[in-house]
């Protein structure tokens, strides 16, 4: 398989951008990218996907996706039973951030392991059904817990 990967200086070339928009929409997810390095690398098929979809006022038209204009932002306090507990949550939590697809947009996650309290804080901002998405990730890992 013949695969040809574009750099963000060749992507902004390609699509007369400034390398930082390249890279401002990368970390959005509107465009699909692999780090490699220190770098980003673009695959032709998800830069042909990402320039399909570029409107002509420079917006990105993902899926039809009308929850857009809604953000949401979430605190989430998980009691857990111990250290390794938290660990397994915190990471489970930040695949499923890094495995979400790019129509979800812009969004973030923070997890933090208060040792004192036993607990673990998750702060969620992003779209409305990435942030649906997180929170039903966290209700079926709490749910393993209480079993």
């Amino acid at each position: 398989m013949n695969n040809t990967y574009y750099t963000v200086e060749q992507v902004a070339t390609l699509l007369s951008l400034h390398p930082k928009t390249v890279q401002r929409y990368i970390r959005e997810g509107k465009l699909r990218a692999s780090k490699i390095g220190k770098g980003w690398r673009i695959a032709g098929h998800d830069l042909s996907v990402f320039a399909e979809n570029i409107q002509p006022n420079g917006g990105n038209a993902m899926n039809g996706d009308t929850s857009a204009n809604v953000t949401v932002s979430a605190v989430a306090d998980i009691d857990v039973a111990a250290r390794d507990d938290a660990i397994r949550i915190m990471n489970a939590l930040t695949a499923a951030l890094n495995s979400k697809p790019p129509d979800c947009g812009r969004s973030s996650l923070h997890t933090q392991f208060i040792e004192a309290q036993s607990k673990v804080r998750v702060t969620l901002w992003g779209g409305a059904r990435f942030t649906a998405v997180m929170m039903d990730a966290i209700a079926a890992l709490t749910d393993k817990e209480t079993e």
